[in-house]
């Protein structure tokens, strides 16, 4: 037998696990709440990421609120935010993508979808996602 294998048995059993020994969740910072389903406050200068489209600090939070409204499945509102920013801003390439998102993979409205996908390669011919998106939902419709 593995002598290895028995010692750390013998120590387990034989030794009482003080409070100490056990794992205790980190806080990252100091107000957080363990186990808490609220998220830390994030403020907007604090991106990890690149404003590729130089969206303004409203537009970010109201693209924010309709990808969550569509995680709810809340699609009409998501659908209004997003159709009332179009309104504000006709070529922007995030709207646009989740509008086809929303109307293509959501709504199951492929020509609209394909029609948004559209939208976004005039504005940005070489956009992957974009494409694949559209040659998808192309499928869908028979339009290869």
């Amino acid at each position: 037998m593995n002598t290895l294998h028995k010692r750390s048995l013998t120590d387990t059993t034989e030794r009482a696990r003080s409070a100490s020994n056990l794992a205790r969740p980190r806080r990252e910072h100091p107000d957080a709440v363990v186990n808490s389903l609220r998220p830390l406050p994030r403020h907007m200068s604090e991106r990890t990421w690149e404003n590729t489209y130089n969206l303004s600090d409203d537009q970010l939070a109201q693209l924010e609120e309709a990808e969550t409204l569509m995680e709810r499945m809340d699609l009409s509102g998501a659908e209004e935010i997003l159709l009332a920013m179009l309104v504000g801003a006709k070529d922007c390439v995030p709207v646009l993508s989740n509008l086809g998102y929303l109307y293509g993979k959501h709504l199951s409205e492929f020509e609209i979808a394909v029609e948004y996908y559209d939208r976004v390669l005039e504005i940005e011919p070489d956009n992957p996602w974009a494409r694949d998106a559209r040659r998808r939902y192309s499928r869908y419709i028979g339009r290869d």
